[in-house]
């Protein structure tokens, strides 16, 4: 029998470390937390100085955590000694300090340690064990201060907003923060005024080829502004504002001699970039992979844990992914340089190795995210890892060895040209040394100018040289506002403000994402009507607590607390004392907005009544002032933005004419179409999908049109030739959320919605449905049994008619990959037959994929 007991929170991670620590020692896994705050009640006591109560976390379906608490209490009680081995971190500590209180027994007094390493190898495993520690009680403090403060704001404020706006919503310490970032950037989307800007190029040759483009840099001695339009023109500068001004300088130019009047080349350096902290990596993830921040964080847990590399077992490819240090070990250091120098050269190796500098208040206790052998290349072990596995320690390896290498040099020429009183100016830029960049470029979330530098050519001139002017253009331009954010750009944003820690960022965008504050659209994301609602309310009850220069001090009161600088109850003291008051006020506020009504000039087209302005779930909205007699909304008109305004006068960007165009054709949708169900007009309303047409008459009538982000109005239902067998009405064609469906004509007195069938019979044994097409609540075609709720087989991919060869089930499941093309395979569990849909020469697989629940046995 093991003499110590070890305690990891994953199994994946005790695997890996088992195999490091001999017969004397049983790993076991915890699943991550074993105690937290009651999952019902507020579970904290503000009046005697924020004492949190804990509670062993209740078994769910996909987890039986009292099982695991009682595993762990009876190994426990059976060992000589425990070390507790979660990650190197608040949460971890926590967890450590949670299992100490709950599994070690109390008689006989048993030793307790505390073991951290920075990366699962076999070194850092068995050093760790040479020099156990205990737990830090001040990061557990931290932890503990984090959670109660995120406690307090969620549980004293979440009810507020369910009780102003309606349904299930939440609001919370950092995410409510990120969400007001958000609608801040869309309001300066929609608020923004653009700016009419001109520039002029000349096309040029020399006496040596390529000819190349030079831009006017000056008229006289004034700077033409190209850039920095939210600042005054100084008296050094010109604007060249309009079409006019651009042709007149076009026709003087076209006339005037063009020479060289200066050549300049110097050379430049651009140095490698640090190895990966946690935000760094989840920024260049989404930059270059198109990884979710959640998905870069799973891969990279899974990458630290430990991965089976053949013969040599379970093993740790990269150190601890949630770092905030640009730190490498020397031991590292040594490794790296040893395989630059072999590798690529001296020309590759700096003198000494490279020292990166890590941000204020980092944690250098631990390291920078990188591989933990560097002799394991990618392609070494590319055959063990899946492609989003490989891609991201691709990444992480590549950033870490460039790390480590020479600068790359560039020779930068600038040449200046006079034509009269103007001058033009070239620059472009040409490789000498790679340097790092032979491993590794970073990626960027917009062009740059030495992007631009590097793709221009330019031929050699010299002083004096005369130039033959081949064309010269005017080019308008407009400025931009600033950009939606992107995942990448979110993190950025955070982390530069100081909001949150890394480790929550993928909690953050995925609460706000499934909240439906946010949503995404090509990658950047926009505010929901939901979301704007929601972050107006707690702005204005809550201004000085979801902002960021607050949220960010929280974050420095936290270290301090891990540093063992501040008592976490004086710093909740410091808290709870504002937010209280905020509290109290903000029921006020938030009771007044929702029952406050803004008189209007609308009349009701019901009942005649006056129509006013009420506040709700999706924003501000008309109702009428009958109510509850008259049940009548509509959409609140949109007054023209300064952006939509600028259409007129030809200042608009494309994407501000499609949006005047929505609000103009929803409105004439609004007074020209007539409901087809009863004859009454169709209204401009908004819900939790966006604007929608719907039927005055409701609720007596409750037919509504879809309305696309185009502002294209989904078609009137179509008549179909067949009947519906509920009620015998005619069957319509309709388009929904999820595309086009066939319903009864008589909805809603009839609900009847005609199913997509596959015409396989559902296997499982007594029940008489089959297996149709459905959509998931994101529009994933899924196939579940038509008996659903009472029968829940389900099939992510298509069941098609086809015996299984090898096991005789009556049908088999459709897949097409990128990597395999299109292939059958058997859903029992078991069989693996497996055959390409061209070919009938089976596979033969272990298993069906587990995510399929099959009623085939």
């Amino acid at each position: 029998m093991a003499k110590n007991l070890v305690i990891v929170e994953s199994p994946a991670k005790a695997k890996t470390i088992n195999k490091y620590l001999g017969s004397d020692y049983r790993v076991m896994a915890s699943i991550g937390h074993i105690k937290d705050l009651p999952s019902k009640g507020l579970g904290v006591d503000v009046e005697h100085d924020f004492e949190p109560t804990y509670e062993v976390i209740p078994d769910t379906k996909k987890r039986n955590n009292r099982k695991i608490v009682s595993d762990l209490k009876k190994a426990a009680k059976e060992a000589e000694s425990i070390f507790l081995a979660a990650d190197p971190d608040r949460e971890g500590e926590a967890i450590c300090q949670h299992l100490a209180e709950e599994i070690v027994p109390k008689r006989p007094k048993k030793p307790v340690f505390r073991v951290m390493f920075n990366e699962i190898t076999k070194r850092a495993v068995q050093d760790a064990f040479k020099e156990p520690k205990q737990v830090d009680a001040n990061l557990v403090d931290a932890q503990q201060a984090r959670r109660v403060l995120d406690r307090l704001v969620g549980y004293k404020v979440s009810p507020l907003l369910c009780r102003t706006v309606g349904g299930r919503l939440s609001a919370g310490r950092v995410q409510s923060v990120a969400l007001r970032m958000v609608v801040e950037r869309e309001r300066e989307i929609e608020n923004f005024l653009k700016t009419e800007y001109w520039t002029v190029t000349a096309n040029l040759a020399a006496k040596l080829p390529p000819a190349f483009d030079a831009r006017l840099w000056k008229i006289g001695e004034q700077t033409v502004k190209t850039s920095g339009f939210d600042q005054d023109i100084k008296k050094n500068e010109i604007l060249i504002a309009n079409e006019a001004q651009a042709t007149e300088i076009v026709s003087e130019a076209r006339e005037q001699a063009y020479v060289v009047s200066e050549v300049t080349t110097k050379e430049r350096k651009r140095n490698p970039v640090p190895p990966f902290i946690t935000s760094k990596l989840q920024q260049e993830a989404s930059r270059k992979l198109g990884f979710a921040v959640k998905k870069t964080m799973m891969l990279a847990q899974k990458l630290y844990e430990g991965v089976e590399l053949g013969a040599e077992g379970a093993v740790g490819l990269i150190t601890y992914m949630r770092t905030d240090s640009t730190r490498t070990s020397d031991t590292a250091l040594n490794e790296v340089r040893d395989f630059i120098n072999g590798q690529y050269g001296e020309n590759y190796l700096p003198e000494k190795a490279v020292q990166y500098r890590s941000k204020k208040g980092a944690q250098d206790a631990h390291e920078a995210i990188r591989p933990t052998d560097v002799a394991r290349t990618p392609d070494a072990v590319a055959r063990f890892l899946n492609k989003e596995e490989l891609k991201l320690y691709r990444l992480i390896w590549q950033r870490f060895v460039a790390s480590q290498m020479m600068p790359a040099i560039f020779d930068q020429t600038t040449i200046d040209i006079t034509a009269g009183r103007y001058t033009f100016r070239a620059t472009g830029s040409v490789q000498k040394f790679d340097g790092f960049l032979k491993v590794y470029q970073e990626g960027r979330d917009e062009k740059t100018e030495e992007d631009e530098e590097a793709e221009r050519k330019l031929p050699l001139v010299s002083k004096g040289e005369q130039l033959d002017l081949k064309t010269i253009t005017p080019e308008q331009h407009f400025t931009e506002p600033p950009p939606r954010y992107t995942e990448a750009t979110l993190v950025k944003a955070l982390e530069e403000k100081g909001i949150g820690r890394p480790s929550t960022y993928a909690a953050i965008m995925t609460t706000i994402l499934d909240r439906e504050y946010v949503e995404k659209h090509e990658a950047r994301f926009h505010p929901t009507a939901l979301g704007t609602t929601v972050n107006d309310l707690l702005v204005a009850s809550f201004d000085d607590l979801f902002n960021e220069t607050y949220t960010a001090r929280m974050e420095e009161a936290l270290d301090e607390i891990e540093e063992g600088k501040l008592k976490w109850t004086t710093a909740l003291h410091e808290f709870y004392g504002k937010f209280a008051k905020d509290l109290k006020n903000a029921e006020t506020q938030m009771r007044a907005a929702k029952q406050q009504a803004i008189p209007t000039d609308e009349i009701c087209e019901n009942c005649g009544a006056p129509m006013v302005i009420k506040f709700g779930r999706f924003g501000q909205f008309l109702a009428c002032s009958n109510y509850p007699d008259c049940r009548t909304t509509r959409e609140v008109a949109k007054p023209a933005s300064a952006s939509a305004e600028g259409v007129e006068a030809g200042t608009a960007s494309a994407s501000s004419t499609n949006e005047a165009g929505v609000a103009a054709g929803a409105s004439d949708a609004e007074e020209a179409e007539e409901c087809e169900l009863c004859g009454k007009p169709m209204a401009l309303k908004r819900g939790r999908f966006g604007q929608f047409l719907g039927c005055t008459g409701y609720p007596e009538c409750r037919n509504i049109r879809k309305i696309a982000r185009s502002g294209a109005v989904a078609p009137a239902p179509v008549p179909l030739d067949e009947k519906c067998p509920v009620d015998g009405a005619q069957l319509v064609l309709r388009h929904g959320r999820f595309g086009e469906f066939v319903s009864c004509s008589n909805y809603p007195k009839c609900s009847y919605i005609k199913r997509e069938t596959t015409g396989v019979a559902c296997s499982r044994a007594g029940c008489k449905g089959e297996i149709v097409v459905k959509k998931s609540k994101r529009g994933k075609a899924f196939y579940g049994c038509s008996e659903y709720p009472k029968c829940d087989v389900v099939f992510w991919d298509k069941p098609v008619i086809e015996p299984c060869p090898q096991c005789a089930a009556p049908f088999l499941l459709e897949k097409t990959t990128k990597k395999d093309g299109t292939f059958r395979y058997c859903a029992k569990e078991g069989c693996g037959y497996r055959s390409n849909q061209e070919s009938t020469t089976p596979v033969v697989k272990p298993a069906a994929p587990r995510d399929q629940r099959s009623a085939i046995s």
